[in-house]
């Protein structure tokens, strides 16, 4: 696939809604007008790129309503893709569109404009608890997802630390000389692996466990 094989079904989608469409004039791809009304500009790529969105925006200096277009590709990788930068074109009053050149079908993800997102309130909830949940601040910024330290992690490692130290306890005599509240609920579903049940509300630690203490530095420090 070729940029230039976009070309014809955009001119097509732009011509059955009533634009004249050219295509190369000036320093984008097409250019389409209709009427009096303000011009419409398309740039073509084959698939994402940050020049693409570099272009997009440098041409939102003539025109309000810009869009991209690229080549629709197949499987989950492309439709994340597409919904990624969806939203990213929306945050950029950009529209962005999809071009099968199968069958040459146009597809408008979003028309330019004015973009107002919606907080999300649950979200913002989760992250500032998190935050007053860590204890220092045990990660580099910019690491990857594996290995990093969160709240959960670092309240599992006060109880395992705790049972290493004492032994086999109950859970509520955990929780209250720990001070982690859901230290019961944290043995029992045991998500590390670190935590083994004794008896009825009575929980141990496992070799894993044990291991997960020795090897923990000062991830409950301070930096």
């Amino acid at each position: 696939m070729r940029e230039t094989d976009l070309y014809p079904p955009i001119k097509a989608f732009l011509e059955g809604q009533g634009y004249v469409v050219k295509s190369e004039v000036g320093a984008a791809d097409v250019v389409a007008l209709r009427g009096g009304e303000p011009p419409v500009i398309v740039e073509l790529k084959l698939g994402f790129s940050l020049t693409l969105v570099h272009q997009c925006v440098a041409r939102l200096s003539v025109a309000d309503d810009v869009y991209m277009a690229v080549g629709r590709g197949k499987g989950k990788r492309f439709l994340k893709s597409v919904k990624d930068m969806t939203r990213l074109c929306r945050r950029l009053g950009l529209g962005l569109i999809t071009v099968r050149t199968s069958d040459g079908l146009v597809t408008v993800h979003c028309d330019p404009g004015p973009y107002a997102p919606r907080k999300n309130a649950k979200r913002k909830g989760q992250l500032l608890r998190e935050f007053a949940g860590r204890v220092g601040d045990p990660n580099d910024g910019g690491q990857t997802r594996v290995g990093l330290i969160t709240a959960y992690r670092q309240d599992a490692l006060k109880v395992a630390m705790y049972l290493f130290e004492v032994g086999a306890s109950k859970g509520a005599d955990v929780a209250r000389e720990t001070g982690v509240g859901r230290a019961t609920t944290m043995m029992r579903n045991d998500h590390y692996g670190w935590f083994e049940k004794v008896e009825t509300g009575i929980y141990g630690l496992t070799p894993k466990g044990a291991q997960a203490v020795a090897a923990s530095g000062d991830i409950l420090g301070t930096r």
